[in-house]
C-alpha cells in the first residue's frame, strides 16, 4: 500500500477510500491487493464499454504509433472521421472538439453569446434550471444550478438565470430582451437522475422557436448510448440547436463534442480553439467506442439490460420499502428515503461493490453499456445484501422528506 505521504501528493479536492486501482476489465476493477470490485460507477458514466474494452485499446495501440497530435491548426483523419460519423447520426452539421464535457458546455456558452452578438441585438443571458449541472469552469459553474455554487469563487460570472426544471411557466417568466438561449440535461444527473417530464423539451422548443432563442441539450452524462438511444433528447423528438458531448464518447479517454447546426455556428477564426482539441489519438478512441454504441443490436441491449435493472431496483424497493427508482437505459437511481446513501456506498465498498451518492438520500448506478444480465444480477444481489446490513444499523435514522 502506498505511504501517506505518496497520497497526499495528490491534492485532497475530493474525499478518496485508501484503495488504489491498478487494473481494470469490463465490469471490474482491481486494487494493489489483486481484489475485485464490481464497478456501477464507472469513471461517473464514463466507461461506456467498461474498463479497457478490445475496441478503445486496439484503437489507442494503432493510433500511437502513427500519430498523436499534429496540433489543431491542421486536419488530422480520426478527427475527420468522428465529425463525419456524429454528424451523420444526428442533426446537427459541426462539431467542435474538446477535452472534456465541461470544456464542450463552455463553448457552447460562448457560440450561444456570439450568435447573440450577431443575430439579436447582443442578448446573452441564457436560463438553466435550479439543481442542473453543466461543469466546473467558472461560466459552468454560474450556469449550475447546484446550491451555493455561486459564492464558491465569488463573484460569480453574470448572464445565467435560473428556472424550475419541468417547468415551462417558470421558463417562460425568465424570458426578457437579453435572453438568448435555454440550456438544460435532459436527464438532471447530478441532481439525483431527474428526468425531464413527459412533454417537456418539446414544450421548450415551441417556446424557443417563438421568441428565437437557442435550446441547447447538455447530453454530456446523458448521450452516447447512455439512456438507451443514442442521444437522450432523441426520445422526445425534437431537434435542438446545440448539443454537448463527453464522458462516455470517449469510453475512459479525456475527450467531449460541442455541435452545433449551421444556422447557429458562428465562430470567427480564433474565436475557439485548444492544445488538444480534436488531437487524433482520442478522436481514434471515440470513433471505435460510437461505432461500436451505434452497431446493430447494441442500443437494445441497453434498452433489455435497462428494463432488467429497473425491475431488480423496484422489487428491492418494496423488499426494503423504498422509494421507486428512476431513470432511463444505463442512468437509474433508487431513493433510500432516509439518508443513509452513504453508509451504503461505504459498506457496498468493503463488499467489492462500488455505488455512487449523488445525494445523501440516493444512490445512482451507471455500470457499463454492455453489462451482462448475469453481472446485473450480481450487482442487485450485492446490493440487497448491503442494504440488509445497513438498515439494521440504521433503523431510527433521519428520513428525507424532499
Amino acid at each position: 500500500m502506498n505511504s501517506a505521504a505518496t497520497l497526499n501528493a495528490l491534492m485532497p479536492v475530493t474525499p478518496r477510500p485508501d484503495i488504489v486501482f491498478t487494473r481494470g476489465s469490463g465490469a471490474r476493477l482491481f486494487d494493489a491487493d489483486g481484489r475485485s470490485y464490481l464497478d456501477w460507477v464507472q469513471g461517473w458514466a464514463v466507461n461506456s464499454l467498461g474498463h479497457a474494452p478490445d475496441e478503445l485499446v486496439s484503437a489507442l495501440a494503432q493510433q500511437a504509433v502513427q500519430l498523436i497530435n499534429p496540433g489543431p491548426a491542421f486536419y488530422n483523419q480520426p478527427a475527420l472521421d468522428l465529425a463525419a460519423w456524429l454528424v451523420a447520426h444526428t442533426c446537427f452539421d459541426q462539431v467542435f472538439f474538446t477535452s472534456s464535457g465541461a470544456e464542450a458546455n463552455e463553448g457552447a456558452i460562448k457560440l450561444a453569446r456570439k450568435w447573440g452578438q450577431l443575430h439579436k441585438g447582443g442578448a446573452h443571458e441564457i436560463i438553466t434550471f435550479h439543481n442542473s449541472f453543466h461543469g466546473r469552469t467558472l461560466a459552468t459553474m454560474a450556469a449550475t444550478g447546484k446550491a451555493g455554487w455561486d459564492q464558491l469563487f465569488a463573484p460569480a460570472m453574470p448572464g445565467f438565470v435560473k428556472a424550475d426544471y419541468n417547468d415551462l411557466e417558470s421558463v417562460r417568466e425568465r424570458i426578457g430582451p437579453r435572453t438568448v438561449a435555454v440550456m438544460l440535461e435532459p436527464i438532471q444527473g447530478e441532481a439525483g437522475v431527474i428526468p425531464a417530464a413527459e412533454g417537456f423539451l418539446a414544450a421548450l422548443r415551441t417556446l424557443c422557436d417563438e421568441h428565437g432563442l437557442l435550446l441547447i441539450v447538455d447530453e454530456v452524462q446523458t448521450g452516447c448510448g447512455r439512456t438507451g438511444t443514442l442521444f437522450a433528447h432523441e426520445q422526445a423528438g425534437i431537434q435542438p440547436d446545440i448539443m454537448t458531448l463527453g464522458k462516455g464518447i470517449g469510453g475512459g479517454v479525456p475527450l467531449g463534442a460541442l455541435l452545433a447546426r449551421n444556422s447557429v455556428a458562428c465562430f470567427a477564426y480564433g474565436d475557439q480553439g485548444g492544445t488538444y482539441c480534436g488531437n487524433p489519438l482520442m478522436c481514434a478512441a471515440g470513433l471505435a467506442v460510437m461505432e461500436k454504441i451505434g452497431a446493430p443490436g447494441f442500443l437494445a441491449h441497453v434498452q433489455a439490460m435497462s428494463k432488467l435493472l429497473l425491475a431488480g431496483l423496484q422489487q428491492i424497493s418494496q423488499q426494503f420499502g423504498l422509494r421507486a427508482a428512476r431513470g432511463q437505459g444505463l442512468l437509474l437511481a433508487l431513493d433510500l428515503g432516509r439518508d443513509i446513501a452513504a453508509e451504503v456506498v461505504s459498506a457496498a465498498r468493503t463488499q467489492g461493490f462500488l455505488l455512487n451518492a449523488p445525494r445523501p438520500h440516493l444512490l445512482r448506478f451507471m455500470p457499463p453499456l454492455n453489462s451482462t444480465a448475469a453481472e446485473l444480477d450480481e450487482g442487485l444481489t450485492r446490493l440487497a445484501a448491503v442494504l440488509t446490513e445497513v438498515c439494521a444499523n440504521q433503523i431510527s435514522g433521519p428520513k428525507h422528506t424532499a
